[in-house]
C-alpha cells in the first residue's frame, strides 16, 4: 500500500511476522499521528498517497517509515507508539492454508491489535469474501454480510474479525475491498500465475461474469479517508473501482500488464466442482470456483457519499 503520507505525518509500519506455518501474506500494519498542533486536536487530512511507493513484501514500503517486527497472533505490543490512527491490514490471505493459523492471524491477531491500540481510530481492512459464497454477489450492499456459512477459514475468520472490531473498538471503520491489484501485488497475480499450464491459464466459469476490482492506490486513499473523516454509523464500506468489469477482460489486462504471454482457458464450474470436493486443498478449490464462476460486484455508494471516496476506472498499466 502507498504509505508515504502516513510516514510524513509521523507514522510508521509494524511488520507482522509469519506464524509457525508461515502462511501470512499481507503483513503490514500502519500507524500514524497528526503533528500539526496548530490545527487543534483530532485527525487532519494528510494528502494523497503517491502511486509507486509500494514495494515487494519483505522490503521497506517507504524509506521514511520506521519498522518493527510483531507476530500479531502471539500477543499485543507491550510498548506501542502513541498514535491517532491505526490501519490494520495484516492478515493471512490464503484459501488453502492451515485453518488454525488463519484464525490465529486473522481473528486472534486482530484482537491483539485492538488491545494494543484501544483509544485511536481503528481502520480495519477486511475483504469482500465476507459476502455469501454460495450465490452471486450482485452490487452487494454492506448490510448483506456477514452470513452464516463460508467455504474456507479465510472468509470465516475475516467475517469474525469484522464483528470483533465493530463490537470492541470505540472508533472503528471497516473497509471491504475485492480483488486488490496494482503495484507490489503479492497475492492476486502470483496466484493466477500458479495456475498456468504452458501458455494457458485455467479459470473456472465462462469469463463473462462481472467482477469489482480494487486498485491498490484507491484502497490507500480509502484508508486515509477512513482514518481522517467522521463517516458516522454504520461504519462499514465496500471499496472498489468505479465500475465492474468482465472477468475475462480483467484477467487479460492483468496478464498483459505483467508481460505474461498467456491466455485464459475457461472450464465450466460443473466440471470442476466434483474435483474440488475430492481435492479441497487444490488450486481450483470450491472458494476459487465461487470467486470466478459467479458475479462478484459491490455497491460502493456508501463510500462515495459518506467517506468522500472517489474511485477510478479499472486499468492495468504496463509494469
Amino acid at each position: 500500500m502507498a504509505v508515504e503520507q502516513f510516514a510524513r505525518a509521523g507514522g510508521g509500519a509494524v511488520r507482522a511476522e509469519p506464524g509457525p506455518q508461515g502462511v501470512q501474506e499481507h503483513l503490514t500494519l500502519l500507524v500514524f499521528q497528526v503533528r500539526d498542533a496548530a490545527q487543534g486536536p483530532g485527525r487532519q487530512p494528510l494528502g494523497q498517497p503517491r502511486a509507486g511507493d509500494d514495494q515487494r513484501l519483505g522490503q521497506p514500503i517507504v524509506e521514511l517509515a520506521a519498522y518493527r517486527s510483531w507476530d500479531i497472533g502471539a500477543a499485543k505490543l507491550t510498548d506501542p507508539p502513541d498514535v491517532d490512527a491505526v490501519v490494520h491490514c495484516a492478515a493471512s490471505a490464503t484459501d488453502t492454508g492451515v485453518a488454525r493459523e488463519v484464525w490465529r492471524t486473522n481473528l486472534l491477531g486482530t484482537h491483539h491489535v485492538l488491545a494494543t491500540f484501544p483509544d485511536c481510530r481503528f481502520v480495519h481492512v477486511s475483504s469482500a469474501s465476507v459476502y455469501d459464497p454460495y450465490r452471486p454477489t450482485v452490487r452487494a450492499k454492506e448490510q448483506e454480510a456477514p452470513v452464516e456459512k463460508y467455504l474456507n477459514a479465510y472468509a470465516a475468520a475475516k467475517a469474525a474479525a469484522e464483528q470483533l472490531v465493530l463490537a470492541i473498538a470505540r472508533d472503528a471503520v471497516v473497509l471491504r475491498p475485492h480483488a486488490v491489484y496494482g503495484a507490489g501485488d503479492t497475492t492476486l497475480l502470483p496466484r493466477l500465475l500458479e495456475n498456468l499450464r504452458g501458455t494457458r491459464l485455467l479459470v473456472p466459469g465462462t469469463g463473462r461474469v462481472l467482477v469489482s476490482m480494487t486498485e491498490v492506490d484507491g484502497l490507500a486513499r480509502a484508508c486515509l479517508l477512513a482514518a481522517t473523516t467522521e463517516p458516522g454509523w454504520p461504519s462499514v464500506f465496500n471499496i472498489a473501482d468505479s465500475a465492474p468489469v468482465p472477468i475475462d477482460w480483467a484477467l487479460r489486462g492483468l496478464l498483459a500488464s505483467a508481460g505474461v504471454p498467456v491466455r485464459p482457458v475457461y472450464v465450466p464450474a460443473r466440471v470442476l466442482a466434483p474435483l474440488a470436493r475430492v481435492f479441497p486443498g487444490g488450486r481450483l478449490n470450491r472458494y476459487v470456483i465461487s470467486q470466478f464462476a459467479m458475479e462478484r460486484t459491490l455497491d460502493i455508494t456508501a463510500a462515495i457519499d459518506r467517506l468522500g471516496y472517489r474511485p477510478a476506472p479499472t486499468s492495468f498499466p504496463a509494469r
